[in-house]
């Protein structure tokens, strides 16, 4: 874990409320799929979690949607060369055992830190990928998805792609690649649903959870979650990526 100076070389709008911000840190930092970082936005106490979408050398690339005062300050006002304080890396990403066939679903802002895991795995193994938008406007960062050895986009009103959920989407093709592992981020309503699905093919889930966090690194516990065998977990300290089956999505 560093915390650096970075230098904004990009802020652009890719999607309605959705940023990608690209800076420079100086000197390379190795970043692993699923991982994240702080960003201190001027005038808010807390840094702001988001998750790692892409890491090349210097350059690290996240992707953030605009939802409170905060994100909204960080879209409108680090414009390229502004200096930016950054906390990275954080947390515990994917891992791969020897996989060979890996299926990645992903839903909404849930995409980004799977695009990570799309750019790490598929050199070295299949990759079969499902990711979930609202509608055609949603839909963003596919040039990057098509790493993939393959690429379902699935809309909620079927404008683009398929007329479904990503899980859905996968679950139609399932039986034809029959993934040894699956990676996921997305909306509770999409985990639960690929949690029942995964437990039916016997088929582990590795998931990225979605948390409001205070600190990063562990000390303030607003994250914590809620695991099957009654024991708590820290999102960013514990996580943020955790075996599906042992997360309590109910509690």
């Amino acid at each position: 874990m560093r915390e650096i100076t970075a230098t904004v070389l990009e802020n652009a709008r890719i999607a309605p409320d959705v940023y990608s911000l690209t800076f420079a840190c100086g000197e390379e930092i190795p970043v692993r799929a699923g991982q994240f970082c702080m960003v201190q936005v001027h005038g808010f106490p807390l840094r702001r979690p988001i998750a790692v979408c892409k890491a090349e050398g210097e350059r690290i690339t996240v992707c953030y949607r605009v939802k409170g005062a905060g994100t909204h300050a960080l879209a409108e006002t680090y414009q390229k060369g502004e200096k930016l304080r950054v906390l990275l890396p954080l947390g515990n990403g994917f891992f791969l055992h020897g996989e060979e066939r890996v299926a990645v679903v992903g839903g909404g802002a849930g995409v980004f830190p799977l695009i990570a895991a799309i750019r790490e795995f598929s050199p070295t193994c299949r990759v079969f990928a499902y990711m979930g938008f609202k509608n055609r406007e949603n839909v963003c960062m596919e040039y990057e998805m098509r790493r993939a050895e393959k690429l379902v986009i699935a809309t909620d009103d079927g404008s683009l792609g398929y007329h479904g959920t990503a899980v859905q989407a996968m679950m139609e093709e399932v039986l034809k690649f029959k993934p040894e592992l699956i990676l996921t981020c997305g909306p509770l309503p999409m985990l639960r649903s690929l949690k029942a699905a995964a437990a039916r093919l016997k088929v582990p889930v590795q998931a990225s959870l979605e948390e409001r966090m205070g600190c990063g690194v562990g000390a303030c516990l607003v994250c914590v979650c809620n695991k099957t065998n009654g024991e708590h977990a820290r999102v960013c300290k514990d996580g943020p990526v955790f075996d599906l089956s042992e997360v309590d999505l109910d509690g």
